[in-house]
């Protein structure tokens, strides 16, 4: 009674299995089947009250009736009767449920699946679905299903938990050379979370890689948990999101707002905690038999030998829109490729090999050697269709095979066609530890994922001053000005022009003086986040006379409130902002700023904790990257400025975005000699 209840649910010993039947092809019958191949060998109960026995084992009316409590119940039951037997179970029947219905709600309110899940949390009852396949424990020999699956399992190192019953069982049948640990099927999730699966596959030693198939973050703590050991223990997680975050609640109010949508959580999940983010399935199944092969590549380039002319341009045009580097290889390696070529080939990666096809398995088999044991080198690749030669030649199989044993770096073969592979080559590649990756973008995008360096620790949470928070706070919830708003980055260490607000022309005036000519004058009224679709923005303004226009228009059309600012060098402009996830709270976006930012939604995103090396990462992964390191004759920015005006706006992040739906630093001017905030809005938290 003392064991962790979820621990008890998935390694259940006694279960009971509610709507058994004897009807073949039911749910009920196929679940008395998948149970009893459990290895573990469970106590089994059948229950149905409309039979005495079913086959050789009786059949008992109701959970109550049982000789005792259970470990887990099945309940193969129509939703009407789901209520009632969960109910059941809370008192103290079972101590764990697996629904396969749909639970779908009856219309009124509490729904029935609110109901269900108040029914569950107020027993500390773990319940996987409902909607769901249920799981398998393959580590501790436990089928708790009610569909057919492979049987036996293959038993491997990947823990796979996923929201969809389909992608379950495609997985579970897929024929790759990965097996499993435990697979769930968690369904909607009404009780316990992916998270949850996923925080006990990782005490399993079992457990070598990661695999999470979600639609929704349902307890976002519990995941960063998960994830944060999971990357401690160098254990791999790949994820195959799909769906929306609910990112972004301030699209109008704020451009970082309608940035962060979409993928946003997913993608700051990932860059915090070196996730894997696959695309779609294919990358999913490539990825993890690459990662289930065991090894791991000590360099962060490619190399890749082919058969063809076409194929090895045709593979270096998707490893360059997959961001995949092929390794500049050494003198020495060089010499050794151009003694085994035929004349008229180059030297070169990735490299052609195909010239007179003689000696192909011994040529093959020398030049991956040789590129393996370049320095430059993290993983080598077989880029060949492996279709089936109907005249037996097995050259490429037996090349593969020879290279990835006189290496212990990833040899892969990188086949192009799924349905035109040889299903006896690729199971005989397979079976020696040779992943078989089936399409040339899938299998370079694995590889990428394969060659990406491992995580490093998160950086510690940065100092918190408090009197800092809480004068920033109150200015906040008075509704602070533009200039403010400026005044506040400033405090945070970020750099920003030189600013103060105006009510009437006098007060412009007077701010002018202050400030000094060429200068800026913005509309500051509330209501006008965006003060350029407004025509609220007058820049170069250099004389009293020309201020005095500028002021006057713009309170004529707009209102009196205007911020005065110093005029900025021009440069490249970023917007760096703070968008509101539903599930993960605060996340910094960055990506092309000012006009740019109405037009072009590239971006990437984070968590509010970043470390210089992070925070430089973060911004080289945008392809505007490129115009910050100079573009037709311009100098390149100072991109570590950058990193240290992100590093600061995570620690304003950190201590006011508690208070703040959004914030915008747009834009912020890059160049040469440093980074300067132009302007800036915030967007408190009703």
């Amino acid at each position: 009674m003392t064991r962790d209840p979820l621990h008890v649910m998935l390694e259940a010993r006694s279960v009971a299995l509610v709507g058994a039947s004897p009807r073949p092809g039911s749910l009920g019958n196929r679940m008395i089947a998948e149970v009893a191949r459990s290895p573990s060998r469970p106590v089994t109960y059948l229950v149905n009250p409309r039979y005495a026995a079913i086959g050789p084992d009786k059949s008992y009316p109701g959970l109550a009736a049982l000789p005792g409590p259970v470990d887990l119940a099945l309940l193969a039951v129509p939703d009407t009767a789901l209520e009632e037997q969960v109910k059941v179970c809370a008192d103290a029947t079972a101590r764990s449920v697996v629904i396969f219905g749909s639970a779908f709600d009856s219309g009124d309110s509490p729904g029935r699946r609110g109901r269900i899940a108040a029914i569950a949390e107020r027993a500390r009852l773990p319940l996987c679905g409902a909607g769901c396949m249920g799981f398998v424990n393959v580590a501790r020999g436990l089928r708790a299903i009610g569909y057919a699956e492979p049987d036996p399992l293959p038993a491997g190192p990947v823990a796979l938990v996923t929201h969809s019953g389909s992608v379950f069982s495609a997985l579970l049948r897929s024929r790759r050379a990965f097996g499993f640990s435990l697979a769930v099927s968690s369904g909607q999730e009404l009780v316990t979370t992916a998270a949850a699966y996923a925080r006990y596959a990782l005490t399993l030693p079992e457990t070598k890689v990661l695999a999470l198939v979600l639609e929704t973050i349902r307890d976002a703590p519990e995941l960063r948990t998960v994830l944060a050991t999971a990357a401690e223990r160098d254990v791999p997680v790949v994820l195959l999101p799909a769906g929306t975050s609910n990112g972004g609640r301030s699209m109008v109010a704020a451009h970082s707002g309608a940035l962060a949508a979409g993928d946003g959580a997913w993608q700051a999940l990932a860059a915090a905690y070196g996730v894997h983010l696959a695309g779609d399935l294919a990358e999913l199944a490539d990825t993890l038999e690459l990662f289930c092969a065991g090894r791991r590549a000590t360099a962060a380039s490619l190399a890749t030998v082919h058969d063809s002319g076409f194929e090895r341009a045709h593979a270096a045009d998707v490893a360059a829109s997959a961001g995949v580097e092929f390794a500049a290889l050494g003198e020495a390696t060089r010499r050794r490729l151009a003694d085994a070529l035929d004349p008229g080939l180059e030297v070169a990666n990735p490299l052609d090999l195909w010239g007179t096809g003689r000696d192909t398995e011994q040529l093959f088999a020398s030049a991956l050697t040789a590129l393996a044991a370049d320095p430059a080198v993290g993983a080598v690749a077989l880029a060949v269709d492996l279709v089936p030669e109907f005249d037996g030649d097995d050259s490429y199989p037996n090349a593969a095979l020879a290279a990835a044993a006189a290496t212990r770096k990833p040899v892969a073969v990188l086949a192009s066609v799924p349905a035109a592979i040889d299903a006896a080559a690729a199971a005989r590649l397979r079976a020696a530890g040779v992943p078989v990756l089936e399409s040339t973008r899938s299998g370079l995008l694995a590889l990428r994922h394969l060659l990406s360096p491992r995580p490093g620790p998160p950086p510690a949470p940065p100092p918190v001053s408090v009197a800092r928070r809480d004068r920033w706070a109150a200015r906040l919830a008075a509704g602070p000005t533009g200039a403010d708003q400026l005044e506040l980055l400033r405090d945070y260490g970020i750099p920003a022009v030189r600013a103060r607000s105006a009510r009437t022309l006098e007060q412009a005036l007077a701010a002018a003086a202050a400030i000094g000519y060429p200068l800026a004058v913005k509309t500051d009224e509330p209501g006008i986040p965006h003060k350029s679709d407004a025509d609220g923005i007058r820049l170069g303004v250099t004389s009293p006379a020309g201020l005095t226009a500028a002021y006057t228009d713009l309170a004529a059309r707009l209102g009196p409130r205007a911020t005065i600012c110093e005029m900025a060098a021009p440069g490249p402009e970023l917007i760096m902002g703070m968008a509101r996830d539903q599930a993960l709270g605060p996340l910094i976006v960055t990506g092309p700023g000012g006009v740019l930012a109405n037009y072009f939604s590239e971006r990437t995103l984070a968590l509010p904790l970043l470390a210089p090396p992070a925070a430089a990462a973060m911004i080289s992964r945008l392809r505007f990257a490129e115009v910050l390191a100079g573009v037709r004759g311009s100098p390149p920015c100072d991109l570590s400025a950058i990193a240290s005006a992100l590093v600061s706006f995570c620690a304003l992040v950190a201590e006011l975005g508690d208070l703040l739906e959004a914030f915008d630093v747009n834009p912020l001017i890059c160049g040469p000699s440093g980074v300067v905030a132009v302007d800036a809005l915030a967007v408190t938290r009703s």
